[in-house]
């Protein structure tokens, strides 16, 4: 394949996927920080944070549908000058005295285009290389990945912190209306960056070619759903494999936006009263370089030994860990080298376990006909889990209290160790 110099992947392949992981990681992760902030109590926060991911398990529902029109970089471009308009959109809301539900609203809607971006984005990836390229890039496309997340969660959070504090002048730990102008200025600063992406793909992105088996029409795409819902189900043992798709992830649904609202809560409501700013910098660098570490470590386990038999042992990394924040809520550590190093040591192991769960659905669940779908419902079914168990995770925890809530999630490993334990291998261990 011969690729023009303004096609080169280097030009797009680390912009795309950077950009793909801000608009996820800005619903997902900063959204619970920014709804804190605003004043809302744990519960709200981490619930409605958690279903602003909604739309995210629907991708394979509405990915065969996007086939029969334009190009892939079309509907790149698209919804990255959408999300553009719409992120400088939500600055302007929080001006309105009842800005919450049209802020919640536009929020959802993005979501659904971010999804959208994921989708064609990827398209224009697997079609525009070829094998070996892709191989090739698949670290860069990994690493650009995490790099949007860190500009997320470390960028953007700290940015807030910083302009909250010392350019707006407002006491960094009392939440409420004065964040008001630090997250407007972060949303405008989002919304510039995507003008500034679909400006860049529409001149370095190739078109993307239409997949061999896209459909001609929405009636051959639904029927293509259909078949390829009907076949997932006649998979041997599909309700084990379901179930491990669901619970692999289970307690780190739970402990998500509870661990990250701990870090920032008040001495008085059982949390460690961080400030943006640090919060940010535990996350997005030393717990995001722990996590990148931990799943090349994983990868090298798993090639070594098989996934077969390194699965156990990857379970166990991915939940264990978890007690670090049982530790830090019952001793309330001051040190901020001790605090950091509970979140490396939970990143670390998180990257290693979480290899297990993605190699198995490529493995296990995915092969057959339809493996492209097949792969995206197990990854929906683990993002389901993620919403669930984050919507109800603030309610449980301001029930319980820190201290008991991370107990519960120590017992939420359960059911991972379970279905690891009973997860069926009907495909050759290719690892």
């Amino acid at each position: 394949m011969n690729i023009s110099v303004t096609k080169n992947p280097l030009l797009w392949v680390p912009s795309g996927y950077f950009t793909m992981a801000l608009t996820y990681n800005i619903l997902t992760a900063a959204c619970v920080i920014m709804f804190s902030n605003l004043g809302m109590d744990n519960a709200q926060a981490a619930g409605y944070a958690s279903a602003l991911g909604l739309a995210y398990t629907f991708k394979p529902a509405f990915a065969a549908f996007l086939e029969m029109y334009k190009t892939k970089k079309f509907f790149v471009l698209l919804t990255q000058v959408l999300q553009g308009i719409g992120f400088i959109a939500i600055a302007l809301i929080l001006n309105l005295p009842n800005y919450f539900l049209p802020m919640i609203m536009l929020l959802w809607v993005l979501s659904f285009v971010g999804s959208v971006q994921d989708i064609t984005s990827d398209g224009v990836y697997v079609t525009s290389l070829n094998g070996k390229q892709q191989a090739t890039f698949c670290g860069i496309q990994s690493f650009s990945w995490n790099l949007g997340k860190l500009a997320i969660t470390g960028g953007i959070v700290i940015l807030t912190g910083v302009l909250h504090q010392n350019i707006f002048k407002h006491n960094p730990l009392v939440n409420g209306p004065d964040w008001i102008q630090s997250w407007q200025v972060a949303f405008i600063v989002l919304g510039i960056t995507m003008f500034i992406m679909a400006a860049w793909h529409y001149k370095h992105m190739p078109d993307g070619s239409r997949s061999e088996n896209a459909p001609p029409n929405a009636a051959k795409a639904g029927e293509m759903l259909i078949d390829a819902f009907i076949t997932f189900f006649q998979k041997k043992s599909i309700w084990l494999m379901i179930g491990f798709a669901f619970f692999f992830r289970l307690s780190y649904g739970f402990l998500l936006a509870p661990s990250m609202l701990f870090m920032k809560d008040t001495v008085e409501h059982g949390g460690l009263t961080m400030s943006n700013q640090e919060l940010g910098l535990i996350y997005s660098v030393f717990g995001l370089i722990a996590n990148i570490i931990g799943s090349f470590i994983g990868g090298l386990y798993v090639a070594k030994r098989g996934l077969k038999k390194a699965l156990f042992p990857l379970c166990i990394c991915i939940n264990v860990p978890n007690v670090t924040f049982l530790l830090l809520a019952i001793f309330h550590p001051q040190n901020y080298g001790l605090i950091a190093s509970g979140v490396v040591v939970e990143q670390f192991f998180f990257g290693i376990g979480s290899v297990g769960f993605m190699i198995y659905l490529m493995q296990q669940l995915a092969p057959g006909k339809y493996a492209t779908t097949h792969y995206a419902f197990g990854t929906a079914l683990m993002a389901l889990c993620m919403i669930l168990t984050g919507m109800v995770s603030g309610y449980l925890q301001q029930m319980m209290g820190y201290v008991g809530y991370f107990i519960f999630v120590m017992i939420a490993t359960i059911p991972s160790f379970l279905i690891c334990w009973f997860a069926p291998f009907h495909q050759k261990d290719n690892s």
